[in-house]
């Protein structure tokens, strides 16, 4: 206990110094794990997907649609257990900046695929009677102060005009990670309308065909027989599973996100080199005190150690600081980000990795100052000025 007290009132002896490199460091593991957050969080939505829902779209592109006749021959595959549409809607609320998701979907079917968002029977009776209904999550619904019975209207990008949608309720997450940032309205209200405002060249198609089978082992299969239905037909289809749909939309930012794991590391590594030097100007300003404690009849190694002991102190101090401040940082993120991200939290590892690249910098940062100290001779050192 004597020793933990030493090494604690040495670290603030210098306490300009020490109090710019403890900040320097509770910013680096503070930057560390926001930035490992926000790389996690790029890939929730790959990660959590399922491998027993296939996703059928065009094999061109996703912004061409596919003709809602396909569904029916899609049922007959065998392997196939439900089935359900959906077309992404890419409408504005008041501004574009407020941009989220949004989906014309088959609502029974829909829900039934996706039991991870849990509608009340209550708001599920009302938005499946309502074709002009829609249902938002509760992350959503929190951003943008949505409640049962509001009337909004959306500004149609990929369908022009205004559009106007009567919320039924709001759906919740069944885990943390769910998505609760989507809105999600019928696909039905969307076709009639499509069909009324003469916008012919979108009528009866739908985004893509998602379906659940029984054996995720067999989704290969199931995919290409799925495929094989309709090649060399004017729209030909690509079938994946709902993971490697996901994935494919991670891999048009693959760079982004390389980089962004990258800079994460080059914090820590320049903390290191910071705190490293300020352990050599102790070391160096203290040489007297280390040869008068070898002079007392303190071994090297014990003198050695107390450097070590500052340095792991220090980085100990600055990452417990710095993790803490990760969660409600974290959150503020999240929050400003609005749906950017389909869930964002620091996880556990996340923690445990920014206190291991904290100790870590004060083992580097001990390293050469440790060894000076070791090998200083007694005469030497008490002659240092």
């Amino acid at each position: 206990m004597l020793i933990l007290r030493l090494l604690f009132l040495n670290i603030w002896r210098n306490k300009g110094r020490s109090v710019l490199t403890f900040l320097g460091l509770v910013i680096a593991v503070l930057a560390f794990g926001l930035l490992s957050t926000v790389v996690q969080a790029w890939y929730s939505g790959a990660e959590s997907a399922s491998q027993a829902r296939l996703i059928t779209r065009s094999s061109i592109s996703l912004i061409f649609p596919l003709p809602l006749s396909h569904g029916e021959r899609i049922r007959q595959v065998d392997g196939v257990e439900s089935m359900t549409v959906s077309r992404w809607f890419g409408g504005v609320y008041k501004d574009t900046r407020n941009f989220f998701p949004q989906f014309a979907v088959d609502p029974p079917s829909y829900f039934e695929i996706y039991p991870e968002y849990m509608l009340s029977d209550e708001v599920r009776n009302k938005f499946y009677r309502d074709r002009r209904s829609a249902v938002v999550g509760r992350r959503l619904a929190q951003q943008y102060g949505f409640a049962p019975g509001d009337i909004i209207t959306l500004k149609g990008q990929i369908f022009p005009g205004n559009w106007e949608f009567l919320i039924a309720g709001i759906y919740e997450g069944k885990e943390e990670q769910t998505d609760t940032g989507k809105m999600y309205f019928h696909w039905a209200y969307l076709n009639e309308e499509v069909k009324r405002r003469k916008i012919s060249r979108d009528a009866d198609s739908v985004g893509v065909f998602i379906t659940s089978i029984a054996d995720p082992g067999r989704a290969a299969e199931v995919s290409m027989a799925i495929d094989e239905l309709f090649s060399n037909s004017a729209k030909e289809t690509l079938t994946e599973t709902e993971q490697a749909f996901q994935l494919g939309f991670v891999a048009m930012t693959e760079a982004i996100v390389v980089a962004i794991r990258a800079v994460s590391y080059v914090v820590i590594l320049i903390i290191m080199a910071v705190m490293a030097n300020t352990m050599a100007m102790t070391a160096r300003e203290r040489t007297s005190e280390y040869a008068t404690l070898k002079a007392l009849g303190f071994s090297p190694k014990f003198v050695a150690g107390l450097v070590a002991g500052e340095s792991m102190l220090m980085a100990l101090l600055g990452g417990v600081v710095g993790v803490a401040l990760t969660y409600p940082v974290a959150a503020a993120f999240h929050e400003a980000t609005g749906t950017l991200f389909r869930s964002f939290f620091v996880s556990f590892d996340t923690s445990i990795m920014q206190l291991l690249a904290a100790l870590a910098t004060g083992v580097v940062a001990a390293i050469f100052p440790m060894i000076k100290v070791y090998r200083i001779r007694i005469v030497e050192g008490l002659r240092a000025i």
